[in-house]
């Protein structure tokens, strides 16, 4: 037999049936064996174990005293008008009244009676069920909280290995624009851009209360919604408050992300927003409402400060939605709202960049000898440039660390990474594969770029970058403009996309998108034009346009001009050198572009040199010249103000000449 170990609680070994040691056990002298490895916890049950876990936030930003409206009330009476505005926003507008709304998550089994909460009375008469339960609020969870909602509740939601969060959009993963309604009211009428070319298309009053009614309706029937209460725009005096209401944790930490993270003591004294959106997700409209064409509607009521998301959940409608918004609300102010990123120079030269996609507006904007501002929506005011959103929502498909060091490394925790395929074991992001759709996104916090400029605001811009990727071959690599050609080639938003081998059309195609931008834009497009020419001659702004695309010929007989190239051109505008070239003007455009730039070969500074057939090069420039007087026909009968058309004519001028 094998030896046994004495004293208490000692391990006596015998054998077994089959040959093995047999463990038994002695008692101690009391019964009972004690583990004595560690000290324990200091908690009796597992609950009161859990609730150690956690502690109380404490706001990060001192109370200011009586410089907040909301200061001298208690922390409880605060809680209580929150949940009262809250409670206003999600009002049914038949019934009059908001849902009984409480803070915290149903699954956690909290008791009513001992939370805030706060509740319209009903009318005596037609009680609905969803007026009898209580509405969760999730409001302004962090990241970490909403990734917990997420995985656990949402399907499709997953944890990458880079730590980022993974999530599926549904059925649609792009934008729907012709889903897309504003309501055409008294004052709507006069003040925004109708009929052709226009991204604004109408709808009455009463059918966005339908859809109103029936989103409000559908997030009231929940056990819980999220609720983000944040800001747009960085500069401070001209900043708007928006409230988010969603169905998802990957629209709330989308939002959290995209737009301006309140502090914990301007959360606390937010008050009632400037702006609501209602996103009801894969809940879908009446189809047989007036105005509707499909499941999907996504609707601008701007006199009552409110959107309704119905039928979609790619998150980007919101994102676009809310600078749609700004596009009204800023040229209200005399500011400008615009399509461009932005970055500064150490000495605080500040440049604005446009372009489509596939010009190259990221790539350039993002320098490592530069600050930063932000990478898609700015304003111009009399304070200067300032970013509109919190975060950016870089395009992921084919994405590497060698072409962007700094996306790749943004990709982290709380990052949101839509339609992503990612490997079933390791959860290794694969950004090559398109079997979800091509127009992967990535949603993170600007923070999350090591060299963004915190707050996101800047002086007055030097230099308004105009970028065409020009498949064509013949617009000049750069071209310094007029303010009037500014003007036109920002109304134009001109590039030209290859056509896909698949159809076999392998000739350009010229894209036009009136101030690089037009699915958002409000007004007509001359009245965004004349406030920018108005701005870069009130701050001597200097326009350039940019060709990123090709040189020597046409998409498959030239060459794509070298990034390098277009850098050091780039660095040109930035410094200054450029202002002092010497220059030559084109043909058809007239357009001035200098004969020297260093570390450009000069050949390729006129188009024309760089062809070896010389006709087919005429003859390209008159076509694009054609096409673009063409695309331009939709703006020459607009007038800017009463019986002022000097200004379109000036800008008509401005364009090619045949």
């Amino acid at each position: 037999m094998a030896s046994n170990r004495n004293g208490n609680g000692s391990i006596a070994t015998e054998n077994g049936s089959n040959g093995l040691p047999k463990i038994t056990t002695k008692k101690s002298v009391n019964g009972i064996c004690h583990d004595d490895s560690g000290p324990t916890v200091n908690a009796k049950t597992i609950d009161e174990l859990h609730s150690l876990q956690k502690k109380k936030s404490a706001p990060s930003t001192p109370n200011t005293g009586t410089s907040t409206p909301f200061a001298q009330i208690s922390d409880q009476e605060r809680q209580k008008l929150q949940l009262q505005s809250i409670s206003a926003s999600l009002a049914s507008l038949t019934r009059e009244t908001g849902p009984k709304v409480v803070k915290g998550d149903p699954a956690k089994n909290q008791k009513v009676d001992h939370v805030h909460h706060h509740h319209v009375p009903t009318p005596t008469i037609a009680v609905s069920d969803s007026a009898l339960k209580f509405t969760h609020v999730l409001y302004n969870l962090s990241p970490a909280e909403l990734y917990e909602q997420a995985i656990k509740y949402e399907k499709g939601s997953f944890i990458t290995s880079n730590g980022a969060m993974a999530t599926l959009s549904g059925a649609k993963t792009g934008r729907s624009p012709r889903d897309k309604r504003v309501v055409k009211d008294k004052v709507t009428e006069n003040e925004l851009w109708w009929g052709k070319g226009s991204p604004n298309i109408e709808m009455d009053e009463e059918t966005f209360m339908v859809n109103r009614e029936r989103a409000v309706d559908y997030l009231n029937s929940l056990d819980k919604v999220f609720v983000n209460d944040q800001f747009l725009n960085w500069d401070p005096e001209n900043r708007i408050k928006v409230r988010i209401v969603s169905a998802r944790a990957y629209h709330s930490l989308f939002m959290h992300n995209m737009c301006i993270r309140p502090s914990p003591e301007e959360l606390e004294n937010f008050g009632t927003p400037d702006f609501t959106i209602y996103n009801a997700g894969k809940f879908p409209c009446n189809r047989f409402t007036h105005y509707m064409t499909s499941s999907t509607s996504i609707d601008l009521n701007l006199a009552r400060r409110e959107m309704v998301i119905l039928g979609t959940q790619y998150a980007g409608e919101m994102k676009k939605g809310l600078f749609s918004v700004m596009h009204y609300l800023m040229p209200k102010r005399q500011i400008l709202s615009l399509h461009s990123g932005s970055n500064m120079g150490k000495g605080g030269d500040v440049a604005l960049f446009f372009g489509l996609s596939g010009t190259g507006k990221t790539t350039l904007s993002t320098d490592h000898n530069r600050y930063l501002i932000g990478d898609d929506e700015h304003c111009w005011s009399e304070n200067g440039v300032s970013n509109i959103e919190g975060g950016c929502y870089a395009k992921c498909i084919d994405l590497s660390r060698e072409k962007e060091p700094d996306i790749w490394n943004a990709i982290r925790f709380g990052t949101v990474l839509e339609n992503v395929v990612f490997d079933e074991h390791t959860r290794e992001v694969d950004y090559s594969d398109k079997s979800v759709t091509e127009n992967t996104r990535a949603a993170y916090p600007i923070e999350y770029i090591p060299n963004a400029k915190l707050p996101c605001v800047g002086p007055h811009p030097k230099n308004v970058i105009l970028l065409a990727c020009d498949a064509f071959g013949v617009l000049p690599p750069v071209s310094k403009l007029t303010l009037a050609q500014t003007m036109y080639h920002f109304i134009s938003g001109y590039t030209a996309l290859v056509a896909g081998t698949e159809d076999g059309i392998k000739e350009p195609q010229a894209t036009f998108s009136a101030c690089f931008g037009a699915a958002f834009i409000m007004l007509h497009p001359t009245k965004y034009a004349a406030m920018l020419a108005e701005k870069m001659e009130s701050h001597g702004a200097t326009g350039w346009l940019v060709n990123t695309g090709w040189s020597g010929g046409s998409y498959g007989t030239g060459n794509r001009i070298k990034l390098s190239y277009t850098r050091k051109i780039i660095d040109a505008i930035h410094n200054g050198s450029l202002l002092g070239a010497e220059y030559k003007k084109s043909e058809i455009f007239g357009l001035q572009t200098p004969t020297e730039v260093e570390g450009v070969p000069s050949e390729i500074l006129d188009p024309i040199n760089a062809w070896s057939d010389k006709n087919a090069y005429n003859a390209t420039l008159l076509k694009l010249g054609g096409l673009f007087k063409k695309n331009f026909e939709t703006f020459t009968n607009y007038k800017i103000g009463k019986g002022d058309d000097n200004l379109t004519e000036e800008i008509l001028a401005a364009g090619p000449i045949f």
